[in-house]
């Protein structure tokens, strides 16, 4: 399902949307009412804990609804693309010789801030802080992840402008990680400290990178950017306009053609899929299939998402499943399915669950899939019960949901770790801060 080094057309959709809970821990604060006409770049509104961190518009456009939930939580905020766009234009030609604090003020202004993310939890970076470094992984291991190699490769200016301007706001060069098999331009991009990644998923996620090479004490601030968010970052000082690139990989083994597409942030997925042959009851996932959310056609694509996966739905149920000659295609960590005799093989997979939710059982399974040096079961197990000293004692604040990804899917008491994890960093800010 892997998507093909294809870059089909531009896509466009009548309608695009920001949606808050893309930004973990952040609580909005709305400035433009329904019917307000946008130009792109214009901020949508802003953070209720800093109102410094604004999120602009990606197009120029009318605002045409905003979506409330319970509690009129803001769910989403729908903005109806017009015939002109009309951009803001931020004077950033001497940008070299501004300082850190002028810099800073540029990036919340413009709304590029929030493409900055901070390490403990996962969170917005504070702008207050001075982190102990920046990460930024260029090789995705996730399945069907995208290529950014292949993305930004016409991008190296506004790449390389994206890292010098990151380096202005650390005490030390940029980490960046880079694919060993190929790195491709990314070898040529200069000012970072380049460090090689390999072996399988989760390989390129940023936690494993920060624990080996830059671990956090009590205190620290490691801040990650992603690849083409650096470019963003790059495009915006390089030419004043907000940059709302998104080259968005549509993938899985229910599309016969999975290709790039070239699009902006939270474009419509009807339109990045309506030119594709898919198969019949499937499942539309905005991201990876092991920490992606359900989505639909009249849905809008993530703020951070450069994949749409698409796999068949798995509502079939196999009786006696659980035998070993049942079904060699079932992907298993023990040698209870016959598919171990088969070796290292891809397979078409689905959302069937294969079992239920069940009891926690000490099997080691969690840790064959987790490369951090942390206990996984005990961590769940703490966010569980809401200790908060044992949770920090296991390492709550090196670990992100995505890290449990694979945990999710492979341990056999089908439990939603990721969730588990996401609702303990949840008790921790409130808590602790």
């Amino acid at each position: 399902g892997d998507a093909e080094k294809i870059l089909s057309k531009t896509i466009t959709s009548s309608t695009y949307a920001l949606k808050p809970d893309d930004f973990f821990g952040m609580i909005p604060k709305l400035l433009v009412k329904e019917g307000a006409v946008l130009q792109k770049g214009q901020a949508v509104f802003f953070s209720k804990t800093d109102p410094r961190i604004k999120f602009v518009s990606p197009i120029a456009g009318t605002l045409k609804a905003i979506q409330r939930g319970a509690k009129r939580k803001i769910e989403k905020i729908i903005i109806e693309e017009s015939e002109t766009q009309e951009s803001l234009k931020y004077d950033v030609e001497d940008w070299q010789s501004l300082g850190k604090d002028a810099l800073i003020s540029i990036l919340l202004e413009s709304g590029n801030w929030p493409f900055i993310k901070q390490r403990p939890y996962g969170i917005l970076a504070n702008p207050e802080d001075t982190p102990k470094a920046i990460f930024v992984s260029t090789f995705d291991t996730a399945p069907m992840g995208v290529d950014f190699q292949y993305i930004l490769n016409k991008d190296q200016e506004a790449f390389q402008t994206g890292i010098d301007v990151l380096n202005r706001l650390v005490d030390q060069p940029t980490y960046m990680g880079l694919d060993k098999s190929f790195s491709g331009f990314f070898e040529k991009i200069q000012n970072v400290q380049s460090y090689d990644i390999s072996g399988p998923h989760p390989a390129g996620n940023v936690s494993l990178h920060i624990q080996k090479l830059c671990p956090l004490n009590m205190g620290d601030r490691i801040w990650t950017v992603r690849p083409e968010d650096v470019a963003n970052i790059g495009r915006f000082f390089l030419s004043g306009h907000f940059s709302p690139i998104r080259t968005v990989a549509v993938a899985g083994n229910a599309v016969q053609n999975p290709k790039y597409f070239p699009t902006y942030i939270g474009v419509e997925m009807k339109s990045l899929l309506e030119d594709l042959t898919l198969e019949n009851n499937i499942r539309v996932i905005n991201g990876d299939v092991l920490s992606g959310t359900t989505s639909h056609s009249e849905d809008h694509l993530g703020y951070f998402n450069n994949l749409v996966s698409v796999i068949p739905e798995g509502n079939d149920h196999r009786m006696f499943g659980w035998l070993p000659f049942k079904d060699n295609q079932v992907l298993s960590l023990s040698n209870t399915s016959l598919s171990r005799l088969l070796g290292k093989k891809r397979f078409n997979v689905d959302t069937n669950l294969n079992g239920e939710e069940r009891a926690l059982v000490v099997t080691g399974e969690m840790e064959k899939v987790f490369p951090l040096d942390i206990y996984p079961m005990q961590l769940i197990k703490a966010c569980m019960i809401e200790d908060i000293e044992k949770m920090e004692a296991l390492g709550i604040y090196e670990v992100v949901p995505e890290d449990f990804g694979l945990i999710d899917y492979a341990n056999t008491s089908k439990l939603e770790a990721q969730e588990i994890i996401r609702q303990g960093i949840e008790l921790m800010i409130k808590e602790v801060g």
